[in-house]
This record gives structure tokens, C-alpha cells and sequence, in this order.
């Protein structure tokens, strides 16, 4: 009876174990983050739909394939800000899978690197799938494209020249989160490009940037602790909320010019503007706050509004 109990219990240590490890790499994976990064590819597929073009075998390779991307980008994240020691005791937001210890620096790389590799697979799926044998241009040009999405993901935080250490986390977030992802989304679909596109696309790149520039104001004094010099550690907390205040307002403004570019009839089109209550409502936060930590819960309002506003803007152009 002694070896059964004793039996039973090395099972459910065991058990324990495994499930500690699982969670700790769902931690890293940071699945909260997906709502934001699939927001392009949502869009881009309804607007690609609302010009008559759609494949659902697109539509699924995209989202794992950003999906991938974005894994790639977190634990990419962690491990670079670990290894340089950002992530430490002054930091606001949850503690990260390095800093506790739970997944070791090359635990981590050696995730980075199988993840990057599934992640190439599935775009050469979607590459096929939408281009053919045909158009051995538009393959080898979305090829490139994701070797520089997965190389913009690794060089946020790791290496000496890491760009979101130098400012430029912003500007990598608008392209790949907004132009990248809506129109090359709408691109896979259609084989062509309508100029109209690149409003909405900058409205997602906007939000999106929108939500980074949130997480650095919530960062911004242990960040620059360990020289980690984003652009709000540049500008400082005044010139950060004006910042952040043009970029909602103007992502807003610009899928008010695509409606008013391609309007037909009826109230459908504005559908969008429901997505922009809890936004408005976030900037009015985000000028009152004069406390950093409480920033923190609006991360996840933004990235949700975000993909809220890609859904119902591209829902808005098919009804």
C-alpha cells in the first residue's frame, strides 16, 4: 500500500510537472497578443471578399502563418530582453518566462528555431496555394517577405543592433502589422492592388503601433533603467500621450476617407465606428493617468478594439 501511495504520487508530480511546463510556454507564446496580429489578415479577406475574390484555404495558411510570425516575435521578445536583463524586478507588466526561470535562454532558442521553421512550411503552403506555378515572381517576392517578417521579429529585442532598442519598435509594428498584413493579405487573394486598400491598412498599422506605444508608456521608466531607448523613452510621457492621441485619431479619420471613397447606401459601412467607443474611451485614460501600472489593463482594450474595428470595418463592406 506504502509503494502504491507512494507510486501514485511521483504520477501526479509527474503530471504536475508537465502541465507546469505547458503553461509556462503558453505564458511565452502570450496567445492574448493573436487577436492583434490576426486583425490584418481579417480585414485583408474581407476586403479582398467585397471585391468578389476569396479562397478559405488562403484564409486559414494566413492565420497560421501569422500566427507563427507572432509566436516567433514573443518568444523572440522574451528571450532578448531577458538575456539583456530589461525584464527585471522594475518592470510593470507580467513577469516574463526567462525572468522567472521557468524556460532557460536556450530552451528558448531552440523554441524560436522549430517555430520558425513550422512557420516557413505553412507560408510556402500559402504561397502555393495562391499563386500557382504561374507566378514564380509574386511566390518569390511573399517568400522574401516572410524571411524579413520572421528577421524583424528576431531583431526586436536580440542582437546588439536590436531596433526596439533604438526607437524604431513603432515603425516596424506599422508596416508589418498594417500594410504588410492587410495588403498582402488582399494581395494573396486578388493578384492586385487598389490604393483605397492602404487606408484601412494604416489604420491597423496605427492601432497597432497605438498598442505598443502603450506598453512602452507602461515601460517607460524601467525601460529606460536599462537603456532600452524606445521612442517614449525619447520623447517622454507628454510627448507620448500626443503621439498616441494622433494615432488613434487619425486611423478614425482615414476609415472615414475609405468609406466615404467607396460609399454605396445605407449604414452598414459604418459599422466601424462602434469599435472606436471603447477607443475613445481608452484616450480619455490614457490623459487622465498619471500612474504608469494603471496602464496596463488598457493594453488589452486597444489590441481587442483593434481586431473589433478590423471585423466590423471589412464586415461593413460585404453586407
Amino acid at each position: 500500500m506504502v509503494k502504491n501511495g507512494y507510486g501514485e504520487l511521483q504520477i501526479n508530480n509527474s503530471i504536475f510537472s508537465v502541465l507546469t511546463i505547458i503553461k509556462s510556454w503558453i505564458s511565452a507564446a502570450r496567445l492574448r497578443t493573436l487577436p492583434l496580429s490576426l486583425s490584418g489578415i481579417v480585414l485583408g479577406s474581407f476586403l479582398a471578399y467585397s471585391n468578389g475574390y476569396f479562397n478559405f484555404s488562403i484564409l486559414i495558411l494566413a492565420i497560421l502563418t501569422t500566427i507563427g510570425f507572432q509566436v516567433i516575435s514573443n518568444f523572440a521578445n522574451d528571450y532578448g530582453d531577458g538575456v539583456k536583463g530589461t525584464d527585471n524586478q522594475d518592470r510593470v507588466g507580467p513577469m516574463r518566462a526567462l525572468q522567472s526561470g521557468d524556460i532557460s535562454p536556450k530552451q528558448m532558442l531552440n523554441a524560436i528555431i522549430i517555430t520558425g521553421i513550422i512557420t516557413i512550411i505553412i507560408a510556402l503552403f500559402l504561397i502555393y496555394v495562391s499563386f500557382g506555378k504561374e507566378n514564380i515572381f509574386y511566390s518569390i517576392l511573399f517568400f522574401l517577405l516572410g524571411l524579413g517578417s520572421i528577421a524583424a521579429a528576431l531583431k526586436y529585442t536580440m542582437g546588439k543592433n536590436a531596433y526596439g532598442y533604438t526607437g524604431f519598435g513603432d515603425v516596424f509594428v506599422f508596416l508589418f502589422f498594417g500594410l504588410l498584413s492587410v495588403c498582402g493579405t488582399y494581395f494573396l487573394y486578388v493578384h492586385s492592388i487598389d490604393y483605397t486598400i492602404f487606408f484601412p491598412a494604416i489604420s491597423v498599422g496605427l492601432l497597432s503601433a497605438g498598442v505598443l506605444n502603450l506598453n512602452n508608456m507602461r515601460d517607460r521608466e524601467s525601460d529606460a533603467k536599462s537603456g532600452k531607448n524606445t521612442l517614449v523613452v525619447k520623447i517622454g510621457e507628454e510627448f507620448a500621450k500626443y503621439y498616441h492621441y494622433y494615432l488613434l485619431i487619425v486611423a478614425f479619420l482615414l476609415a472615414f476617407l475609405y468609406v466615404f471613397i467607396h460609399f454605396r447606401s445605407g449604414w452598414h459601412q459604418f459599422l466601424f465606428i462602434i469599435s472606436f467607443i471603447p477607443i475613445f474611451r481608452h484616450l480619455i485614460v490614457v490623459y487622465n493617468n498619471k500612474n504608469a501600472k494603471k496602464l496596463d489593463p488598457e493594453l488589452k482594450k486597444l489590441a481587442l478594439s483593434t481586431f473589433l474595428f478590423a471585423f466590423l470595418f471589412g464586415l461593413g463592406q460585404i453586407l
